[in-house]
């Protein structure tokens, strides 16, 4: 349903969430603001095909809530807060490390997203790393710091930076995230060959072969698209402008549009384009209300004093389903080639990319200076009910091809996002021996044209699902019924349930 539209619905919306066992405290209250909110209906200015295509499960507005009140992805000038502190939360700038961690861990609790957590934590090695001084104690207290986070912030959808260069608190915090074993924060390293040494680049392979963690970035993609110095990666893989980040998030299942085409042709010259319009105007609808209609651009403390500004925010135009849409659209043609294997199916791939970015970008938005008054192409992750759905451009599990072809394949898809995209091969475990050969791997990756890789060995428990880790143990928790306190497990259960995560192809270094 759109609208709790009765009393009665709203009763038992509510009655189901306060029964259930296999919820934390946090986790209800979060979902009851959910229902609150969804008391309400859509933004004005939602066009009426909206409902249609909704229903057709064509796009899907990711369960964000129909009247949002804080922008989804918030990433804070956390560089101005350790050099300046925070008036509204009384924060002086801290001189040591045991007040720059105490003052983050403070301004963490109150910076909103989608998820009432800090999606962005900042570029940590680089905040902490003028605080460094004897490495024992220096030690301790970050791991009090990232035990904490995890203990503390519900969901992987918290991500951190290290990186590029190398420093002596990125060290620290890839080797105890190797021995902490957290599923929160999400961490990814932000690579580049011409500044990162390769020692440092293979700690980090090596951390994430046993704990997921860290996620490589290429980050002179990056600071090409988003210029030096003003970008992080914030929630899964999100690139997004620093002092700012994204409204909202909203996105196409291209496979079902391709479902419901007659034909190639029908598909690119009416189904798409028709779909993306409605989609583009259903965005708008939820910016203009969250700047117009509601007090945060106006009184938010971050806005206020400067941690973000209102210019540097994006929307997000995601898109899951490629794999799919292509093999859907060439069964059409009465051809059998598939999305991976397939050169002219693959082909095909690059030509809907094309037309989607095409159609994107006739939408002019009154907001997003930054990003030319257009919406960032992003390829969304998935979420619950996107069975038969690949996550963004990736293909499907089970139809894997061998590594260097896939690499390859992907490159192809990447460089139509700017804001997120990614690829994920499991190796065996004996590949931890060789982390060098791993790092050449990713090096190479990045010749191609992908921008973000991850790995993880794979008996590990830590599994990087989609962009966010979890942990196997927690997944077998949620299963007999317990609560955990990353609230990602539940919505990550359907992927091990029915999406074949644990049938990954796993690689090796032959």
């Amino acid at each position: 349903m759109y609208l709790l539209d009765s009393i009665e619905k709203a009763q038992n919306a509510v009655r189901d969430i306060l029964k259930n066992p296999a919820l934390t405290h946090e986790q209800i209250v979060a979902k009851l603001a959910i229902t609150a909110e969804n008391l309400l209906g859509y933004p004005q200015g939602t066009p009426d095909d909206f409902y249609t295509l909704f229903d057709k499960d064509m796009i899907c507005d990711l369960g964000e809530g129909h009247a949002p009140y804080s922008a989804r992805y918030i990433l804070p000038d956390y560089d101005k807060l350790m050099k300046e502190g925070c008036a509204f939360l009384r924060l002086q700038k801290p001189r040591t490390l045991y007040e720059a961690l105490n003052t983050l861990l403070v301004f963490y609790r109150h910076v909103p997203s989608v998820i009432h957590f800090p999606v962005f934590m900042g570029h940590i090695d680089r905040l902490l790393e003028p605080f460094i001084t004897g490495e024992k104690e220096s030690r301790e207290l970050i791991r009090g710091f990232l035990t904490h986070c995890d203990r503390t912030f519900g969901s992987s959808f918290c991500q951190m930076n290290i990186g590029p260069a190398a420093t002596r608190a990125g060290r620290i915090i890839l080797e105890l995230e190797a021995e902490l074993q957290n599923s929160i924060p999400n961490m990814t390293l932000l690579y580049d060959p011409a500044i990162t040494p390769d020692d440092f680049a293979e700690l980090a392979v090596q951390t994430a072969l046993v704990s997921a963690n860290p996620a490589f970035a290429y980050h002179p993609a990056y600071e090409h698209d988003f210029h030096p110095g003003s970008y992080g990666i914030a929630s899964c893989y999100n690139g997004l402008p620093l002092r700012g980040g994204a409204f909202t998030l909203s996105r196409v299942r291209l496979n079902r549009i391709a479902e419901h085409s007659s034909s190639q042709e029908d598909f690119f010259n009416r189904a798409l384009p028709h779909t993306v319009r409605v989609l583009c105007e259903f965005i708008e609808a939820k910016i203009r209300f969250l700047v117009n209609d509601t007090p945060f651009f106006k009184n938010h403390f971050l806005v206020r004093e400067g941690f973000v500004e209102q210019d540097r925010f994006l929307g997000l135009f995601g898109m899951v389903g490629l794999c799919e849409c292509v093999n859907v659209l060439m069964e059409k043609e009465h051809k059998q080639g598939r999305f991976g294997p397939d050169e002219e199916a693959n082909q095909l791939g690059v030509q809907v990319m094309e037309r989607l970015k095409e159609e994107t970008e006739r939408f002019t938005s009154a907001y997003s200076p930054i990003w030319n008054h257009h919406f960032a192409l992003h390829a969304q992750v998935g979420a619950e009910g996107d069975l038969g759905v690949s996550p963004g451009a990736r293909i499907a599990i089970g139809s894997e091809i061998p590594l260097y072809d896939h690499l390859r394949q992907a490159g192809l898809y990447h460089p139509f996002f700017s804001t997120g995209v990614g690829d994920i091969f499991p190796f065996e475990p004996i590949a931890a021996r060789n982390p060098k050969a791993i790092l050449d791997v990713f090096k190479g990756s990045f010749q191609t044209g992908m921008r973000y890789i991850s790995t993880y060995a794979s008996n590990s428990d830590l599994v990087r699902v989609t962009g966010y880790l979890v942990k196997r143990s927690d997944i077998e928790k949620f299963r007999a019924g317990e609560a955990v306190i990353n609230e990602t497990v539940g919505g990550s259960f359907e992927s091990f349930e029915y999406k074949g995560i644990e049938n990954r192809k796993v690689r090796t270094l032959a």
